[in-house]
């Protein structure tokens, strides 16, 4: 019996040391990591806006803007203004984030300079079901949100994709997909609006 207890106990330990080396191990690799995990964020980021503006120059202009994603989750995004070639205000960026079917979402979304029409979005993250979810980065979808007016967004399940409206037609098979992408254009549009009109007022 007292052989049994003391194996149990030597076999114990060694799980913990086991595990305690193992984890400690995952941590270093995380660290050692995460600043390039970051700066390709950043980079895949930039590469977004470009697609949706581009040919501009991009500035930070607000950090940690604190979005109220309701039931109280607060999100925070930076917002970027975008400088045309001629010197003028080409729009805004801004990170957006929600949840989706599988896991959260997270957007770049443009808007124009006068803050009354959506310029696109972009997808910077997401693990929504292939073939099915991961279809919010197609044309079919992303076009309706083109030139569509600054306001609450709807989702309807039938209607024309090419009348550019506040109704979007959501991807057949994948409603609860579609309806997190319009669920984070309405928590961040009225918000963000608000928020970047307050800095162009300074």
């Amino acid at each position: 019996m007292l052989k049994a207890i003391k194996h149990y106990i030597e076999q114990s330990w060694l799980l913990i040391v086991s595990s305690f080396a193992f984890g400690l191990l995952i941590a270093i690799t995380n660290a050692a990591w995460q600043p390039r995990i970051e700066q390709n964020k950043i980079n895949k980021l930039n590469n977004l806006m470009n697609e949706l503006i581009p040919n501009a120059k991009y500035e930070c202009i607000m950090t940690d803007v604190q979005v109220d994603l309701g039931k109280g989750k607060i999100a925070k995004s930076n917002v970027y203004k975008a400088t045309a070639p001629d010197g003028n205000s080409a729009g805004f960026c801004f990170g957006a984030q929600g949840a989706g079917f599988a896991d959260k979402i997270e957007l770049v979304i443009a808007v124009d300079a006068a803050l009354e029409k959506i310029k696109g979005y972009s997808v910077l993250s997401s693990n929504e079901t292939p073939g099915f979810g991961d279809r919010i980065v197609g044309d079919y979808f992303r076009h309706q949100f083109i030139n569509a007016p600054m306001t609450n967004l709807s989702l309807t399940k039938k209607g024309d994709d090419k009348i550019i409206d506040n109704n979007i037609v959501a991807i057949s098979g994948a409603t609860v997909s579609s309806t997190a992408v319009v669920n984070i254009f309405n928590n961040y549009l009225d918000q963000m609006k608000k928020k970047i009109n307050e800095k162009k007022a300074e």
